[in-house]
């Protein structure tokens, strides 16, 4: 072959090489098993993020918090303007325990019983409150126990164990706040609780704007805690079943 004939066949080699060389190579997988040279193959891992259903996520925005600390004391010095009524939030029950209720042999039998979070720092805060001189006046005044039974000063009581303030914060003014608040709770007939101004206040009627403040900061306080059930003002009764206090009872008014 001549060297014309060796030219021609070196260049169609380079040109096979060249179109070889542009072939698309196949796609190597590579799979999740180890490399044997000490190296991570790459893998593909599927991570699953929570989304709004998962409990343990909570995708609301923080809520603003209006209410006084448990250990802030709030009077009827204070002088802020009252703001925008907070949103109602709902706090959590009160814990619950379990206690054996009976005792066969082996077996036992257990009941869940509410905590109750009354203490007895707030039964002698009651107390101590209740020898105030126009507390004892006012408790005077209402024979007709209108805003005042039993059941109305048990919630006092109620009140100031969700309040969060030390036994020796609560005053006066706490008292009837909170008697106020039950009174809005549980009487149909609200003419009666607006006899408390006269006994804090007396004729003096700027005074109102504040003490309806203070109710507002004692609800919010107790992060809207206001109903008290039954059974709680039943436990509050049964730690002191002889107080004076219980025997005011409507029912027994003739």
């Amino acid at each position: 072959m001549d060297r014309t004939g060796t030219r021609f066949c070196g260049r169609e080699q380079s040109l096979g090489e060249i179109m070889a060389s542009c072939q698309p190579h196949p796609q190597v997988e590579y799979s999740p098993q180890p490399s044997t040279s000490g190296y991570s193959l790459p893998e593909m891992v599927d991570v699953e993020v929570p989304g709004p259903s998962a409990p343990w996520v909570d995708l609301s925005p923080p809520h603003r918090s209006f209410c006084w600390k448990g250990t802030t004391e709030w009077s009827e010095e204070s002088e802020e303007e009252p703001g925008e009524e907070p949103e109602k939030s709902h706090a959590p029950e009160h814990p619950e325990t379990w206690v054996v209720e009976t005792l066969h042999g082996l077996k036992m039998r257990l009941k869940r019983r509410r905590v109750s979070p009354v203490l007895p720092e707030h039964h002698e805060a009651f107390n101590r409150l209740l020898e105030d001189p126009v507390v004892k006046r006012f408790l005077a005044w209402d024979k007709d126990l209108r805003v005042s039974d039993k059941y109305l000063l048990a919630m006092v009581i109620a009140y100031f164990s969700r309040a969060g303030l030390f036994s020796w914060q609560y005053q006066r003014i706490h008292f009837f706040l909170a008697l106020y608040l039950a009174n809005d709770m549980e009487e149909d007939n609200q003419a009666p609780k607006q006899d408390i101004f006269y006994f804090l206040y007396g004729k003096n009627h700027s005074q109102r704007p504040l003490f309806h403040k203070l109710r507002l900061q004692l609800v919010c306080s107790m992060s809207w805690r206001t109903r008290v059930s039954p059974e709680e003002l039943e436990e509050i009764q049964a730690y002191d079943p002889e107080h004076w206090v219980w025997a005011r009872d409507r029912t027994l008014l003739s």
